[in-house]
């Protein structure tokens, strides 16, 4: 349930494979909480999970839950902000990275634009996406329709490691 007026929880998938990750996600999380006309909610633990492609460092992911009044396209810009200044270089497509922060789903939407398409794209075929989801919403039904549930059963969890609480 969204503690602002007029918001709408949104959930965004964050990931790190450079210059320690784990520092990387908690940096994040530190700006997330200062985006205007927004409160963090929730995230959940921390996850490391193989690279999509072969060679890269290991990644570290997390799903943080945002209540936010902002638009999508302007939440979307202020995430490629905050990747920005933690060093994000985007050479490479699924290449290594100080921070990835992916909008997975923005209240009951489907968004179809060039820049954003919510549900975010190829999530049901990530563990390191849905589990820490579903750490933060068990019983989630998409607004596409999907079941969490049913994804989960879909996509076991392997090559994942799920990390102590965070001090």
């Amino acid at each position: 349930m969204s503690k602002l007026p007029n918001s709408e929880r949104v959930y965004i998938g964050m990931g790190s494979n450079l210059a320690d990750p784990a520092e990387q996600l908690r940096s994040a999380l530190k700006a997330l909480a200062q985006l205007p006309q927004s409160h963090l909610a929730g995230v959940s633990s921390f996850y490391v999970s193989d690279s999509l492609l072969p060679g890269q460092p290991r990644y570290t992911n997390a799903v943080a839950a945002l209540d936010t009044s902002l638009a999508p396209l302007a939440l979307l810009d202020a995430l490629q902000g905050i990747e920005l200044g933690q060093g994000r270089e985007r050479h490479e497509h699924w290449g290594p990275r100080t921070l990835d922060l992916d909008i997975l789903l923005f209240g009951e939407r489907l968004i179809d634009e060039p820049r954003l398409k919510v549900p975010h794209y190829h999530m049901q075929a990530r563990p390191f996406v849905l589990y820490p989801l579903a750490e933060l919403v068990p019983g989630l039904h998409l607004p596409d329709g999907r079941v969490l549930s049913q994804l989960l059963d879909a996509c076991p969890f392997e090559g994942l490691e799920r990390l102590p609480a965070q001090a």
